[in-house]
Formats: C-alpha cells, sequence, structure tokens
C-alpha cells in the first residue's frame, strides 16, 4: 500500500490520508471544497462542486491516475435539490468517460459544506 500527499490538495484534516494506491487502484478520501492552503470556498454549490475536482484532479494526478481512470465516484449532498446543479458541474470533468456513481444526500457534511466526493480509480 501506497500514501498519496500532494500539496496540490488540502492536508487530511484527521486521521487519515488524501488516498491510498493498493496495487493497481487508487482509493481517494473524501474531497470537501477546501483551498490547497486548507481554506474553505464558501461559495454556490456550483463553486464548492468545482474546488471538490480540482482537489480530486490533484489527487489523482499525484497518484498517477486521472479522471478517465475514474472506475467508481460516490457524491455526497447536503440537498438532493442541489443535485441538478452538481451533476451540471460533475458532468464538465465526466463528458465522455462516465464512471460508476452513487449520489446520496447526507445530514451533514464535515464543516457544513454542501458537497463531498471520492473515487476509486486505476493507476496507469
Amino acid at each position: 500500500m501506497k500514501t498519496i500527499h500532494t500539496k496540490l490538495a488540502p492536508d487530511a484534516i484527521g486521521p487519515y490520508s488524501q488516498g491510498v494506491i493498493v496495487n493497481n487502484m487508487f482509493y481517494s478520501s473524501g474531497q470537501i471544497p477546501l483551498t490547497a492552503e486548507g481554506e474553505l470556498l464558501n461559495g454556490t454549490v456550483e463553486e464548492q462542486t468545482h474546488q471538490v475536482f480540482k482537489n480530486l484532479n490533484a489527487v489523482l494526478t499525484e497518484a498517477g491516475a486521472s479522471f478517465e481512470t475514474v472506475v467508481k465516484a460516490t457524491v455526497f449532498i447536503k440537498n438532493m435539490e442541489d443535485f441538478p446543479l452538481i451533476n451540471e458541474v460533475y458532468g464538465q470533468y465526466f463528458d465522455t468517460h462516465k464512471p460508476a456513481r452513487s449520489c446520496v444526500e447526507v445530514a451533514r457534511l464535515p464543516k457544513d459544506v454542501l458537497v463531498e466526493i471520492e473515487v476509486i480509480a486505476l493507476v496507469k
């Protein structure tokens, strides 16, 4: 197992890592809309979702993976009414490549953010 860490994504804020590689699979921790410096992006759900994808891109790149190698995404949202807005942004990152996905509404997310996404990807 190899632990992934990049300064281009926020540091883990607890006893976990940004992600791990096991064999040829990368498992990310859930990414929330924190900047790489650890500052919370308090914006619209679309702005928060773009920041989450910026963080995912950083950890995927560090792991030797990419959005094109993601096989499964899990999306956690605070309000299912935001799903169409989140889905619009999501589709900008997964346009031609469409991994399996789950999306669930949750009662609360870390730092009261609106969206959190984790991915599983093949390492190139």
